[in-house]
Parts: structure tokens; sequence; C-alpha cells
């Protein structure tokens, strides 16, 4: 089991402790916005789960039928992640409709808060932990699973405050109200999570600061080659794929070239985590004239 799995997975534990002192607050309480927040809270453990199984298929080795490996398994898992996210606030919107048309008492308010302010604060370091380390893997299913977690703050801040409010002020109906403004806010999140993942399901290229950096090592490390051009690259999970062109003199052997080849790959696989390079050599009368200088 390698670091991202066991990473999901003490993120399923910590979810299953978060989710048991969030509904022992609304046991406490009865209060409709803690309940919406627990529910919250059921989807954080199941999104978890999902994360640790599409880990452990992105880990497998590439084979016959998976030649490039399994890595775009995590995109799946982010996506998932993010329908549930968004079928998590639609519940809480029906609550919160539910509350405004009968809103009720609370019973140990101040009890309750304490009890889910403890579960948001265990969530919040967690959140953010996991938050770094899911960028610094660059691991997407992490990244994902810690969003989510965040929003889950966000929902239990919201929440808190509308509580709170109710007991000190006694306006009943803000208990339903706040709940489901936070709720449309977790929809975004939601929402923003499935448009990012798909963007990765479809092949999107590295980030602009990594495409320099790529082409910055094969000016560096080129020595030899003439230049190189239609340089691409895709990111699949914790893996990215790096292909281009390699202009050489003509006259040059083969041995020298894939001397040039492996140095470059050395270099950038070096430089960049996961990085897969894949080279293609040309004679000089491919140049273009318009790609990466070698110097």
């Amino acid at each position: 089991m390698d670091r991202t799995q066991k990473a999901a997975l003490a993120s399923a534990g910590i979810g299953a402790l978060v989710m048991a002192l969030k509904f022992a607050a609304y046991w406490l309480t009865g209060s409709l916005a803690l309940y919406s927040d627990a529910l919250e809270s059921i989807i954080n453990v199941a999104a978890a789960a999902f994360a640790f199984v599409a880990l452990r298929v992105a880990a497998a080795p590439a084979d016959d039928d998976h030649p490039y490996g399994h890595h775009k398994a995590e995109y799946f898992s982010a996506v998932i992640e993010g329908a549930l996210i968004i079928v998590a606030a639609i519940l809480i919107l029906r609550e919160s409709f539910y509350g405004l048309l009968d809103p009720k008492p609370l019973d140990a308010p101040m009890l309750g808060l304490a009890v889910n302010g403890l579960a948001t604060a265990i969530n919040g370091v967690w959140a953010v932990a996991l938050l770094g380390r899911g960028k610094a893997w660059r691991s997407p299913a992490l990244v994902a699973d810690a969003r989510h977690v965040m929003s889950d703050v966000v929902t239990s801040g919201g929440v808190l405050v509308g509580v709170a409010l109710v007991a000190f002020t006694g306006t009943l109906i803000l208990d339903p109200l706040i709940a489901g403004l936070v709720a449309l806010n977790i929809l975004w999140s939601g929402w923003t999570m499935v448009r990012d993942s798909v963007s990765g399901l479809l092949d999107k290229a590295a980030p602009a600061e990594m495409v320099t950096q790529i082409r910055t090592l094969i000016s560096d490390h080129g020595e030899g080659a003439l230049e190189a051009h239609d340089v691409r690259t895709r990111h699949a999970g914790q893996a990215t794929f790096i292909d281009f062109h390699l202009v050489v003199p003509g006259e040059m052997t083969v041995k020298d070239s894939h001397d040039i080849c492996d140095r470059l790959e050395s270099a950038i696989e070096g430089a960049i985590e996961g990085a897969v390079v894949v080279i293609h050599v040309e004679p000089s009368e491919h140049a273009k004239g318009r790609g990466v200088p070698v110097v």
C-alpha cells in the first residue's frame, strides 16, 4: 500500500469519526442545520472510500490491455466525489425547504455547537494536511477528497453560525435558511470538481509553468541537437506524459542521437516527478525553425 492509498484510508477513518460526532450534535439539538451537516459527512466517508479504491487501481502497473497504465482511475474517483457533493447539496436543500415550512425550536444548542465545533476543527486540520499532500504527490483523487472535506468545513462553519444565531435570537427560521445557503456553496464546489476532473479525462495539457520548464530543460540539455518542436504534454493522474520531435544533424549516428535522447529523458524525469518522456528523432531537413532552440 503506497502513501496515497494510506492517506485515502486515513481520510475514510477520520470521516467516520467526524460523521459520528455530527450525528451526536444533531441528536442533542434536533437542529435541521446540524442534521444536514451530518448528511454531508456520510458523503465524505463514501467519497474517501471511492478515492482509496481509485488509488489502488491507479497504482496497478501497465499491462497488455492498458499499456499506458491505469493513472486515469483517479479522475473517475474525483468525478464521482464531485457528483456525490452535488447529491449532498440537493439533500440539504430539500431538508432546508421543509424546515422553512415548519421551523422547530432547538434542544441543548450549546452542547450541540461544542460537539459540532470539535468535528469541524478535526475536519479543517485534516483538509489542509490532505490538500498539501495531494498537491505534493500530484494525486487528483487526494486533492478532490481534500476539497470535499474543505467544503464540509465550510458547511459546518455556516451551520455553526446558523445554530448560534437561532440559540441567541430565537429566530427559528434561520436554522433551515442558513443550511440552504451553505448547500448552494457546496453545489458550486461539486460542479467545479466535476468540471476539473473531466478536463483530466480529456487529456488536458500540463500547466503553463510546467511546459515552460520542460522547454527550458530541452534547451539546456539537448546539446548536439538542432531544435525540438511539437512539444506536447498531458496529465493522467500522477503521471505527466511528454513527447516531442528532436531534430539532429542528418549525418549524426543513431548512437549519438540516442545519447542525446537519454540525456534529455534523464533531465526531464529528474526534474518532473512522474514524467514519461517519448522523443521522436528527425534529420535536419525536418527542422521547422520555430521549435525549441538547443544551446
